[in-house]
């Protein structure tokens, strides 16, 4: 006779790989009760869900990766992790998290933390032990207006950080100092209007630099110094309206067409010479180089910058 495994209503659970998953709507309570005790992987999505507490996390003591997508959760209880220790990977994407307690996180090595797509407002350096061994967070689509300078110094083995799609106007000088691991950094579809010469000067080991979308005028000639193993970047739909001279000389590694530069309104005067220069050298390594075009002057206005002629730049 075989023994039918518990498993809650409103859930499937799969015994040969410990998972259990759980997508129904009417689903109101954290389904603790029946949660097979052996689970190492739980998905709880799609669900009514407002709450979270520690007691409720108890009943899975083997717990490995907890994801909890899009449910309408708001309150997470503080010491949340204390019963799955061995917990790696707490995705909380799509729910209404604005105020997370401090030391929340910090009962789990946790690797893996995304909260992206909630109401957070700060980041608080307390959710985290010092020395963490995250290697991923992801806060993008929320509502920080401040890097969370004093968190980030808190990981020293962040591989990939997202903050794209908040509200930040700056990067402090040294916020990213201790990030030395760091491959991806994504600051897309914020309000950056200016950036630190040495906002990038210890991350020698980015891959990959999210710049678009934001409201950035000039750019500091040193900016990208040391970013020598840099295959992606982009700087689209930025306000620049040059590009200073040496800028992009650092950029030994850039992939073919990893660089995005489009939707900038340049002006195409003697400053632009640079520019110019190195894209006829390296026009393979942008994306869509003709969509790098002239805003001003009013002749070589749409004009591609590398399409123009000598006589055009005066040069």
């Amino acid at each position: 006779i075989h023994e039918t495994l518990p498993c809650p209503a409103l859930c499937k659970c799969f015994p040969s790989r410990a998972e259990v998953v759980c997508n129904e709507v009417p689903l109101a309570e954290f389904p603790s009760e029946g949660l097979p005790d052996k689970t190492t992987m739980l998905t709880i999505q799609f669900t009514n869900i407002t709450s979270l507490s520690e007691h409720q996390l108890n009943a899975t003591p083997l717990l490995q990766e907890l994801h909890l997508f899009r449910n309408q959760l708001q309150n997470l209880s503080s010491h949340l992790l204390r019963g799955v220790p061995h917990l790696h990977t707490l995705d909380l994407t799509g729910n209404q998290l604005s105020d997370i307690p401090a030391d929340i996180f910090s009962h789990a090595s946790l690797r893996n933390l995304v909260l992206k797509n909630n109401l957070i407002k700060e980041a608080d350096a307390e959710w985290l032990p010092a020395n963490s061994s995250l290697i991923w967070l992801d806060l993008s689509e929320n509502l920080l207006r401040q890097t969370p300078t004093l968190l980030l110094q808190r990981l020293p083995h962040l591989k990939n950080l997202d903050l794209s799609s908040n509200h930040l106007e700056k990067i402090p000088s040294h916020s990213l100092d201790l990030l030395m691991e760091l491959k991806q950094l994504n600051l897309q579809n914020n309000k950056l209007h200016t950036l630190d010469a040495s906002a990038f000067l210890s991350l020698n080991n980015l891959t990959s630099l999210f710049l678009a979308h934001n409201h950035l005028k000039n750019l500091p000639q040193t900016l990208f110094q040391g970013l020598r193993r840099v295959r992606h970047l982009s700087l689209d739909n930025n306000q620049l309206s040059h590009i200073p001279a040496g800028l992009l000389d650092q950029l030994d590694s850039l992939e073919d067409q990893g660089l995005d530069m489009s939707g900038n309104p340049l002006l195409c005067d003697g400053k632009v010479e640079y520019l110019w220069r190195w894209l006829q050298k390296n026009k393979k390594k942008v994306f869509e180089a003709e969509s790098i075009t002239c805003a001003f002057p009013q002749p070589l206005t749409g004009r591609s910058v590398s399409s123009l002629t000598e006589n055009q730049l005066n040069l």
